[in-house]
């Protein structure tokens, strides 16, 4: 990007970002930064927000903008994700999946309002959220330009990767955080924090417990189990009662940050894995989801007694597509559009209460309730009929093992049977 331009970079104010910004600044062009909170403190300190804007004032930017985007964070992306029980690759919850269409799509708006000609971002050239921004710009503002610093050979030439950064950040000033001393890239948000780069990249190495900064290590979860009653209303969490100590918590945002101090407390949500990127790279990632595993189990269990059986079977075939479109930064998709859907609409009787328990990084199941349950305890029961006639099976087994006895009987017929 050689003519100057008014650009808006989505800024963490993390190393890259920080950098990135300067250099754009270097470069002549006018960098307004945009940054979402959405919960992304390490610790789950509050940042000082003032602070922050300064510290972008003094590396060149000409405006910056910090916007709270948590209670849109927890009810329009997390909440239709824990309604979808979406999980990549079997084990991912979606955290920084969840949190870029969400960034992206106010740059965006923050855009308009400067009248800027161009997107940034610092997303590296070899990671899904470089696909993740540029998508969303695609999808809500085709007519800006984007510029994707790790993607241009001037800037990969002045910077091979951190030991690069960290000198120019030195020599210019540059106020940032990061150093040697944590060798591995964090990204936060209120869904979770994850873990990626530095000695993480070998997969047999096992994470240093000092990495961990959301929940505690199970060995350290307290020995007493803490029980809590989970109430979601046609798939969204609306309530959280804790039995051991009587807190409530029924505003959405309240009941995530509850969940995920009490979740951390307990050990819960780590995961561990090597999972398949977008652009076909394998990469091992460390998360910690407390909220987000106990609302995903939670909610899955108390389908079990609201969703039809065919409804579920077909929701649960749709499920990898669309936690595929959710890693794939898809969100402002036709696709995407049609198949939430179809998703909400199978949610219209999830509703009622399930209790959980956690102990030392487990959630265990300990009961459910709803008024629209489609549960019959005396229909199920072994021991009372409860108007089901036990004599209507034989007619239900012989015609649906029709098409049995005629694969034998022709396989019979091959051998020479009679």
């Amino acid at each position: 990007m050689t003519q100057s331009r008014k650009i808006v970079l989505a800024y963490s104010g993390g190393l890259d970002t920080s950098v990135i910004l300067h250099w754009l600044v270097a470069q002549g062009h006018q960098v307004v930064t945009f940054t979402a909170n959405l919960g992304q403190q390490e610790d789950w300190q509050e940042e000082d927000w003032e602070e922050f804007q300064g510290r972008a004032y003094t590396v060149g930017a000409s405006q910056t903008y910090v916007e709270d985007l948590r209670e849109e964070f927890v009810t329009q992306f997390i909440f239709p994700a824990i309604r979808a029980n979406a999980v990549y690759e079997g084990r991912y919850l979606l955290g920084t999946s969840l949190a870029r269409p969400l960034t992206a799509r106010a740059q965006v708006q923050i855009a308009r309002r400067e009248q800027a000609q161009a997107l940034a971002h610092g997303a590296t050239g070899k990671g899904n959220d470089q696909v993740r921004f540029e998508f969303t710009y695609q999808a809500l503002a085709p007519d800006l330009e984007v510029y994707a610093p790790w993607r241009d050979p001037e800037f990969l030439a002045a910077f091979q990767g951190r030991p690069d950064l960290l000198r120019y950040a030195r020599r210019n000033n540059i106020p940032v955080k990061a150093s040697r001393r944590k060798p591995w890239s964090t990204d936060a948000n209120l869904m979770h924090i994850s873990y990626e780069a530095g000695e993480l990249e070998d997969p047999r190495r096992t994470p240093r417990e000092s990495m961990f900064t959301l929940t505690r290590s199970p060995r350290r979860a307290p020995n007493q189990e803490t029980v809590l009653e989970i109430t979601f209303h046609q798939g969204d969490p609306v309530r959280v009662v804790n039995r051991s100590d009587g807190a409530v918590r029924d505003s959405s945002l309240g009941l995530f940050a509850y969940l995920n101090a009490v979740g951390g407390l307990n050990g819960i949500g780590r995961v561990d894995m090597v999972e398949n990127r977008f652009v076909g790279i394998k990469s091992r990632g460390v998360y910690e989801t407390p909220a987000g595993t106990i609302l995903h189990l939670a909610h899955r269990d108390l389908e079990g007694v609201t969703l039809d059986r065919e409804v579920m079977h077909l929701r649960d075939s749709l499920m990898p597509r669309f936690a595929e479109l959710v890693y794939y930064g898809l969100w402002f998709s036709p696709e995407m559009e049609v198949l939430r859907a179809l998703l909400d609409k199978s949610q219209e009787y999830v509703t009622g209460t399930v209790t959980v328990g956690l102990y030392k990084g487990n959630v265990t199941i300990k009961g459910r309730a709803s008024p629209v349950s489609l549960y019959d305890q005396d229909l199920a029961s072994m021991d009372r009929a409860g108007g089901f006639t036990p004599t209507d099976s034989t007619g239900f087994i012989r015609t649906h093992a029709q098409r049995l006895r005629a694969s034998a009987l022709r396989a019979r017929r091959g051998e020479g049977r009679p």
